[in-house]
């Protein structure tokens, strides 16, 4: 099995700024963990919600999208037009967000590890952070 074969989990986050506040510090910190191997970097695009409700995909050269002009070019085709309604469907009107596609690459040594041993993944769920928060806040201190 080639390294070629073998994939991390690919997932998508779609995160929501008011206006015009997509600042450099998510940019940058997508970029520190393409740099560090953590994750590989598929499709990264923002778009924009109107007011009235109109959406439209911004060029990652456009002062809107914020520092994240590093990132042109970063389609591979993942993600389509239905994709984009879909992520505007979920903004706020007047709002700004950045989809982004990315593989967790951290995880190909181990995955190929498991089908290397005859394993095959057969289950596999995301948990909010904010739930995870939200549980360990009601549990008792150790001790």
């Amino acid at each position: 099995m080639t390294a070629a074969n073998v994939h991390g989990p690919i997932d998508f986050v779609l995160v929501e700024f008011p206006g015009d506040k997509l600042t450099s510090e998510p940019a940058e910190a997508v970029a520190d963990l393409v740099e560090r191997g953590v994750v590989r970097l598929y499709d990264l695009l923002v778009i924009s919600k109107e007011s009235d409700g109109s959406i439209r995909e911004l060029e990652l050269t456009e002062s809107r999208s914020g520092a994240f002009t590093m990132f042109a070019g970063a389609r591979s085709g993942l993600l389509g037009e239905d994709d984009v309604r879909e992520a505007a469907a979920a903004m706020e009107p007047g709002t700004v967000a950045a989809v982004i596609v990315y593989e967790n690459s951290w995880a190909v040594p181990f995955v190929a590890a498991v089908r290397g041993s005859g394993g095959e993944l057969i289950a596999s769920a995301r948990i909010p952070a904010a739930d995870v928060t939200a549980l360990l806040d009601t549990l008792e201190p150790a001790g």
